[in-house]
């Protein structure tokens, strides 16, 4: 057993035994217990699993995000103070100042990657729980010799789940280099998709015009791609985990970018005005439009539009 293997020894335990109660599950509603049917449905289950326990800390994202664009204000006159200044003291005092800054808003540039990080451990823990059932290995809890050979004998469509695209193509079994080139496609599309629609509706305008976004809208037609390695060097019970997992990210972000939408984005001005032409815009809200809007009180007073609780009362 290498290191990460031992590192990641109490994950795959979570692992086996949550593959092992969904499994358990499907078999006991009548399920065949070597169908890949039902090795399948305990891997979606698993991805339920994992996926509902980060929803906070996606909330924790899109909230840290909200504070960082209220800061954005402050960290540029930081900028500012300290252009052109390369020093060694300089570049102390600035780092200094942005982190006092992260430290009063309660967030910190770092908190937007937090599900991604969270991921990937439980991602690598089911690769190799995975890998050892394939080899006929016993894993480090629940997956024991029966389960083990249940997985080995489950396919989907012919294609045995424990097979990579590379072993599939060797072998010549081609319902595995199929159903994983299809896999794949569907895999970069569903993540093409929900960072373009991150991109075209729920950034603001500021962002927009930023040069980071132009790098970030290059990366919109590369990152995608990297699920080809995925589909070559992981087993295909892997990537329906992986390409299950996507579905429920674009699924989220939808959700996200209906109901939590980046202030002075797209998304953010559409759902204001539905609000507003249905008379339930806060007062408060009206002040943020105006402020991300970035209109003044030079600009004039213009009133505010009230909810209709509060025009019942005021007549």
């Amino acid at each position: 057993m290498d290191f990460i293997e031992t590192l990641l020894w109490p994950l795959r335990w979570l692992v086996e035994l949550v593959l092992m109660l969904w499994h358990e599950l499907f078999t006991f509603l009548g399920m065949d217990p070597d169908s890949g049917l039902t090795w399948v449905l305990s891997i979606l289950g698993l991805v339920i699993v994992v996926r509902s326990a980060l929803i906070p800390v996606t909330v924790k994202q899109i909230k840290s995000q909200r504070r960082m664009m209220d800061l954005a204000p402050e960290m540029k006159k930081i900028q500012a103070k300290y252009k052109g200044k390369n020093d060694q003291f300089s570049r102390e005092a600035m780092s200094r100042e942005t982190m006092a800054l992260y430290k009063k808003h309660g967030t910190n540039p770092f908190a937007s990657c937090l599900p991604i990080l969270v991921q990937m451990p439980i991602f690598f823990s089911l690769f190799y729980v995975l890998r050892g059932a394939a080899e006929n290995k016993i894993g480090v809890s629940f997956m024991d010799e029966a389960l083990t050979q249940s997985f080995n004998a489950a396919s989907v469509f012919g294609a045995p789940l424990k097979m990579t695209f590379t072993q599939g193509w060797e072998a010549q079994q081609w319902s595995v280099v199929i159903l994983l080139g299809i896999i794949v496609i569907l895999m970069i599309a569903s993540q093409f998709f929900t960072q373009l629609q991150i991109m075209s509706k729920n950034v603001s305008d500021e962002t927009k015009a930023s040069p980071m976004y132009r790098q970030q809208k290059i990366m919109l037609y590369i990152i995608p791609f990297a699920f080809l390695f995925s589909g070559v060097a992981f087993p295909l019970a892997l990537n329906i985990y992986w390409f299950t997992s996507n579905l429920w990210t674009m699924g989220q972000q939808f959700i996200v970018i209906q109901n939590m939408p980046t202030p002075g984005s797209e998304a953010w001005r559409t759902r204001q005005a539905k609000l507003r032409a249905k008379g339930k815009l806060t007062d408060d809200e009206a002040a943020e439009m105006d402020r991300i809007e970035g209109k003044t009180e030079s600009e004039g007073q213009r009133q505010q539009p009230i909810s209709a609780k509060r025009a019942k009362k005021k007549k």
